[in-house]
């Protein structure tokens, strides 16, 4: 199961929204949206990262701590080219989240599709549910643990 134990990273996110700052550097990336759900025998953790060529995506898993970056570069305008409005984030974007014991590390896969990178994480089998036999004298049940 995902644990969120950075409180003061959702707090610098919100404070981006508040006051707009969305360029990131990579000394101080951006934070990326993302939902999180579980999925039957595996957890979803989806991100929006619209405009980022996939090749400016890392995806990294160290112990239990899985981080993804991403870097949304400005469009090549050209030179004879003068902005007049300028909304959209660019720069570096980044998110880390920490992973229970009870999912599969070894077995992540991840997606990316119009602008969303989907993370596929398997729960571990030690996690499942499994039934476990009790032996006695007379007979044998199986109970469900």
């Amino acid at each position: 199961m995902l644990m969120r134990t950075d409180p003061f990273r959702e707090l610098d996110r919100l404070t981006q929204q508040v006051f707009g700052q969305g360029s990131g550097t990579w000394s101080r990336p951006a934070v990326m949206p993302m939902d999180a759900y579980r999925a039957g025998d595996e957890f979803v953790v989806v991100f929006d990262l619209p405009g980022v060529n996939p090749d400016a995506i890392e995806l990294d898993v160290e112990r239990n701590v899985l981080t993804v970056k991403a870097e949304r570069r400005p469009s090549a305008a050209g030179d004879n080219v003068e902005m007049q409005v300028a909304e959209r984030p660019l720069g570096v974007f980044s998110r880390q989240l920490f992973l229970g014991d009870t999912l599969d590390t070894d077995h992540i896969k991840a997606t990316y599709e119009s602008g969303v990178l989907t993370v596929r994480i398997p729960v571990a089998e030690a996690a499942k549910p499994r039934k476990i036999a009790i032996e006695s004298g007379e007979s044998r049940k199986e109970i469900t643990a």
